[in-house]
C-alpha cells in the first residue's frame, strides 16, 4: 500500500481514537477535555458553532502528525503489531506531554472562549491520554498495513518535496 494512503488511514484512525478518549474523559466529568470544540472555537471564536470546524482541524492535524509518527516507525523497522503499538503509545505520550505544556503555557490564557481559558493538571493528563490513544491508533494501522517501507524514506521525502 502506498505511504500517503497509509498516512491518511492512520491519521483518521488515530484522530477518532483520540477524540473518543477525550470525549469520554470530558463527558465523565474528569476534566474539561472537549478538545474538538476548544480547537474549533479558536477559529469560530464561539462555542456554539465550533464542533464541525474543530473536528475538521483535528482530523487534518491527525493526518499531518501521522506522517511524522509513521516516518519514525519506519526508521525503527517495526517487526510486529505489539512493537508498532508500543512505539505508537510512546510517541503519543511524548506528543501529549508536549501539547499539554503548549496548551497550559500558551493557549489557555488567551483562548477566545472563557470555558477553555483554564487548563490544569487534569486537562494536561486528558491530553496525554488522548494522544496515547492517537499513537495506539497510528501504531495499529502501522502494524496492520505496514509503514510503506518498500520505498526508501529519503526518496519518499524528496518526492513529497518535489526534489526528485
Amino acid at each position: 500500500m502506498m505511504f500517503p494512503l497509509i498516512v491518511i488511514v492512520a491519521g483518521v484512525v488515530g484522530t477518532l481514537l483520540m477524540t473518543g478518549t477525550m470525549w469520554f474523559i470530558h463527558r465523565s466529568g474528569w476534566a474539561n477535555a472537549d478538545m474538538t470544540r476548544a480547537l474549533g472555537s479558536l477559529v469560530t471564536r464561539r462555542y456554539e458553532n465550533s464542533l464541525l470546524p474543530g473536528f475538521a482541524l483535528q482530523t487534518a492535524g491527525g493526518i499531518v502528525f501521522a506522517v511524522f509518527y509513521l516516518l519514525i516507525m519506519r526508521t525503527l523497522s517495526l517487526e510486529s503489531m505489539g512493537t508498532a503499538l508500543a512505539v505508537g503509545a510512546a510517541l503519543g505520550t511524548f506528543h501529549g506531554a508536549a501539547m499539554s505544556f503548549i496548551l497550559m503555557a500558551l493557549v489557555a490564557e488567551t483562548h477566545p472562549v472563557e470555558r477553555f481559558r483554564t487548563a490544569g493538571v487534569d486537562v494536561g493528563a486528558a491530553h496525554i491520554a488522548g494522544h496515547v490513544a492517537y499513537g495506539l491508533g497510528v501504531g495499529l494501522v502501522a502494524g496492520w498495513l505496514g509503514t510503506g517501507r518498500s520505498q526508501p524514506t529519503t526518496a519518499l521525502i524528496c518526492s513529497w518535496l518535489g526534489l526528485g
